[in-house]
């Protein structure tokens, strides 16, 4: 019988111990994925030098969203393209914004939200590995898209 509980509390021991380890590295997975989607951010921003550049930059962004997307436009200036609110959790939305630099140059941004990503206070949501492999995948790939679209000058 001794032997028995002693068994049973090695046992719950050992759970207790696995399960501490999952969550660490649920813990360190997340911020590893934090971390690159902070990258994947920087690299969605991207300089245009002049006017006739920017203009053609800021037309292939539009597309860009529209494509990416999974709500449809509701705005598209010359500051901002802006896209609905998500309606469905792991359906990211893009936005984007064009901040002039001086010389007709400006900034390009390309900025992602997904509903079910986070929770209160930035914590994990139910949707976010989903919704952080999507987001990095198309903020990575949307200066390469603009470089391969637009004119050499």
């Amino acid at each position: 019988m001794k032997k028995l509980i002693a068994l049973a509390v090695a046992s719950i021991f050992l759970t207790a111990c696995s399960s501490v380890d999952k969550e660490q590295q649920k813990e360190r997975t997340f911020l590893l994925s934090q971390q690159t989607l902070d990258t994947a951010q920087r690299n969605a921003t991207v300089a245009c030098r002049d006017a006739a550049q920017c203009d053609a930059a800021w037309r292939l962004t539009k597309t860009y969203v529209a494509q990416n997307s999974k709500e449809r436009l509701t705005r598209a200036d010359e500051a901002a393209i802006e896209t609905e609110v998500p309606s469905d959790t792991g359906k990211p939305v893009y936005s984007a914004t064009r901040v002039a630099s001086g010389n007709g140059g400006a900034t390009i941004s390309l900025f992602a939200q997904c509903k079910g990503m986070f929770e209160d206070e930035r914590a994990r949501g139910s949707d976010f590995d989903d919704c952080a492999t999507k987001i990095i995948s198309v903020q990575n790939g949307f200066a390469p898209y603009l470089r391969a679209h637009l004119p050499a000058q």
